[in-house]
C-alpha cells in the first residue's frame, strides 16, 4: 500500500456490537443484529464520512468478529494498516438493549482480556503519521490496561511535541477502573495534555468537583486547554476559551431512538469544524447538530452524516 498522509489519528478498542431486536431486558432477548462499536472508531467513521483522512490504531482478535470489524473499517475509508490482529486474545464485544421513550439502553460489555487491552507503545509506527494535524483520544483507552494507559499518554505527548492539536473526550467508564479516584486522576492527566477537552456536564462535575459549566471549563483552561466544550444535553453546549465563551443552542430531536454514540457524534462535529478553521461557537453548534442526528438512529455510528448530508444541516453552516 502506498504511503499516505493523514488529517486525524485516533486509537481505541474496536468492538462488535449486538443490538437487541426486541424491547426486552437483555436476559430475555432472543435475537440480535450485529453492528460495530467503540467510541474512537465511531469518531473515525464520522470524520472519514466527511472526507477527512483518518488513521486508526487498534487491535482485534483472529476471529470472525475481528474480521468483520476489519472489513467495516476498510469499507469506511479508514486506513486499516494499524489495526493489529492478535491471535492470542479475542475481539471485545457489547450487547445493547432496545430502549423506549428515549431512555438510555441497557448495555453489557465483554472486553476483559481483549486484543485491544493488550496494546502498548510498541504498537506505534516508526513514522508517527507524518503530516497528521490532530490526535483524538478518549478516557476509554487509558482504562483498558496499564499498557494502554501508557500508550495514550505517549501518543498525547508526541502529538503535542509535533505541534498537533490534541482533542480529549473523557468518556468515563467507571467499571473499567479499580477506583473512582484512579479514574479521575487518569482522565485529568490526559486532559492536561490536550488542547481541546469535551466533557459532559456530569463527567465534568465528577472530574473537577465543580458544578457550573463555566467553572468546569475554567478548571481545564487553567491546566492548559485552549478550548473546553461542556455538553449540556437538551440545553446545548457551553464553550469557552481564554478570550470568549457562550452557549450553542441545542438542536431539537423529533424522536430519540438511541442515546449511545451521541457524544461521539458531537466530537465528530467539533473536530471537523476545527479542522476547517471554524470558530468555537460554530464548532459547538456543529457538535450539537451531529450529536442530535445520531440520536435518531439505533446503531452507534449509523447517524453520522456524509458531507452532502452535513451541508444540508442548517447548524453546520454556522
Amino acid at each position: 500500500m502506498a504511503e499516505r498522509t493523514f488529517d486525524v489519528v485516533t486509537a481505541g478498542e474496536a468492538m462488535a456490537l449486538f443490538m437487541a431486536a426486541d424491547a426486552a431486558p437483555l436476559a430475555a432477548v432472543r435475537a440480535f443484529q450485529r453492528a460495530t462499536a467503540g467510541a474512537e472508531l465511531n469518531v473515525a467513521v464520522g470524520l472519514a464520512r466527511l472526507g477527512w483522512r483518518v488513521a486508526y490504531l487498534s487491535a482485534v482478535g483472529d476471529d470472525s468478529l475481528g474480521r468483520h470489524l476489519l472489513d467495516f473499517i476498510a469499507a469506511q475509508g479508514i486506513d486499516p494498516r494499524h489495526v493489529r490482529i492478535d491471535a492470542a486474545h479475542p475481539t471485545g464485544f457489547m450487547l445493547k438493549a432496545l430502549a423506549g421513550d428515549g431512555a438510555d439502553p441497557q448495555v453489557e460489555y465483554y472486553r476483559r482480556g481483549s486484543a485491544a487491552s493488550q496494546m502498548s507503545v510498541a504498537a506505534l509506527p516508526q513514522d508517527d503519521w507524518p503530516g497528521a494535524r490532530l490526535l483524538h483520544l478518549t478516557g476509554i483507552l487509558p482504562a483498558l490496561s496499564d499498557s494502554c494507559r501508557e500508550l495514550a499518554r505517549t501518543m498525547a505527548r508526541r502529538a503535542r511535541a509535533a505541534g498537533r492539536t490534541v482533542t480529549f473526550d473523557p468518556n468515563l467508564r467507571p467499571r473499567l477502573w479499580a477506583s473512582r479516584d484512579a479514574m479521575i486522576a487518569a482522565a485529568n492527566d490526559m486532559a492536561a495534555m490536550s488542547d481541546v477537552v469535551l466533557p459532559g456536564l456530569e463527567e465534568g462535575r465528577l472530574l473537577t468537583g465543580r458544578d457550573a459549566p463555566q467553572d468546569i471549563a475554567e478548571f481545564y483552561l487553567a491546566r492548559g486547554a485552549r478550548l473546553v466544550i461542556v455538553k449540556l444535553g437538551a440545553h446545548g453546549a457551553y464553550y469557552a476559551t481564554a478570550a470568549e465563551s457562550g452557549i450553542a443552542a441545542a438542536v431539537p430531536v423529533p424522536r430519540v431512538v438511541d442515546t449511545v454514540g451521541a457524544g461521539d457524534g458531537f466530537a465528530v462535529g467539533v473536530i471537523s469544524a476545527l479542522l476547517e478553521g471554524l470558530q468555537p461557537a460554530a464548532a459547538a453548534a456543529r457538535g450539537n447538530a451531529i450529536g442530535a442526528r445520531v440520536l435518531g438512529y439505533r446503531g452507534d455510528c449509523d447517524g453520522l452524516p456524509t458531507q452532502p448530508e452535513l451541508a444540508a444541516m442548517v447548524p453546520a453552516r454556522a
